[in-house]
């Protein structure tokens, strides 16, 4: 029965606390989140570790997060905790490395945590920006990555300047609720103000 279930419904009976849904989830999600941190870890012990952590954060929160769309939640917490171990693994070398390197070494490649957080915000809003609504991502689109002025856009797809900002208000209240609604992106809000704010 619950394998016939929305994503939608089973989010729902997952809020109250239905072990039945949560384990739908898990077998209907695991393969696909498996092959994800595999892609990114290159390592299966790896990425296995982080998909269970992941669903296991999922049930241990189920009260607390608000998800629109489930593939997108699971999908993108198995990216962010895949490179967050990268860091934190490249970070531990570099430590090693400082023991024994001289000044003339090259320091090892690291991954800056923030900046590879702050690339799959970028992902995941550019995955978000698809699902608007047709004219709104374009408006977007030419806000965001052309840089074009309210009345380039306007001139550009036959709108009025206060239709453009009527559609450039709507795309940024909708990424903001979106972006909101998955806390453990603790980048959220700077990348709202960094990579949003020309809008």
């Amino acid at each position: 029965m619950y394998g016939d279930f929305s994503d939608e419904r089973l989010v729902a009976l997952l809020r109250d606390n239905d072990e039945e849904a949560f384990v739908e989830i898990y077998h209907r999600y695991w393969d696909k989140l498996l092959a994800i941190g595999y892609n990114h870890a290159r390592n299966k012990e790896v990425a296995e570790e982080i998909v269970q952590d992941v669903l296991l954060s999922l049930w241990n929160r189920r009260h607390d997060m608000e998800i629109d769309r489930l593939a997108a939640w699971l999908a993108t917490a198995v990216k962010f905790s895949v490179f967050k171990s990268i860091s934190r693994e490249n970070r531990r070398k570099d430590l090693l490395q400082d023991h024994t390197a001289t000044n003339t070494d090259l320091p090892v490649a690291t991954f800056d945590e923030e900046l590879i957080q702050a690339k799959f915000l970028k992902e995941y809003v550019d995955g978000l920006v698809a699902g608007l609504p047709e004219q709104c991502r374009l408006v977007f689109v030419y806000s965001r990555d052309h840089q074009l002025s309210t009345r380039e856009i306007a001139e550009t797809l036959n709108l009025s300047p206060k239709t453009v900002e009527s559609h450039l208000t709507k795309a940024l209240k909708t990424l903001r609720h979106l972006l909101g609604n998955y806390r453990f992106f603790t980048l959220a809000s700077l990348f709202i103000n960094i990579f949003l704010k020309k809008i």
